[in-house]
């Protein structure tokens, strides 16, 4: 276990017991390396760059309301890129109706994404992160449909359409 998990345990149990909403625990920002990916900007430069969703989901690792993104239910071909910074993610042709509240795949475009732990929310996840800038996409779960069984849970905030 990491000092930063050792960290976050111990705040979670503290707070639990005082009886407080783990609010802050849950609600964590990325652990996200500097120099880490190929599109670097400041806190000031996403804010600029992002509206307020975007920049809560990608830079801030919040989830959307379900079934709020006009995303959710567009069937159209077409590809689904970063909000953050543009790079081509998901294929309309992975995409299916997983009924949660999300868009969500079957599988990204090759080298589009990256996946890290996240131990947020008291439970492990595998969190889906932009491959070029590091923005936070959503998670990956193991239930989804053939061919690949996995289920990309995608932020439609995070994500800009380009019609085919």
């Amino acid at each position: 276990m990491t000092t930063q998990s050792r960290r976050q345990w111990l705040v979670a149990l503290g707070t639990a017991a005082a009886g407080v909403p783990l609010v802050a625990w849950a609600t964590r920002e990325s652990e996200v390396p500097a120099g880490a990916f190929a599109v670097q900007k400041s806190d000031a430069e996403w804010r600029a760059a992002l509206d307020d969703n975007a920049f809560r989901i990608l830079r801030r690792s919040h989830t959307e309301r379900p079934y709020s993104s006009p995303l959710n239910d567009d069937h159209a071909q077409g590809v689904y890129s970063c909000a953050g910074c543009g790079r081509r993610l998901f294929s309309s042709d992975a995409k299916f109706d997983s009924g949660t509240g999300w868009p969500s795949f079957t599988a990204p475009l090759d080298g589009a994404v990256g996946t890290r732990v996240d131990r947020g929310l008291l439970m492990v996840r595998t969190e889906v992160h932009c491959a070029q800038c590091g923005g936070h996409l959503g998670h990956v779960f193991s239930d989804g449909p053939r061919p690949t069984g996995l289920r990309y849970c995608i932020n439609g905030g995070a994500l800009r359409k380009e019609p085919a």
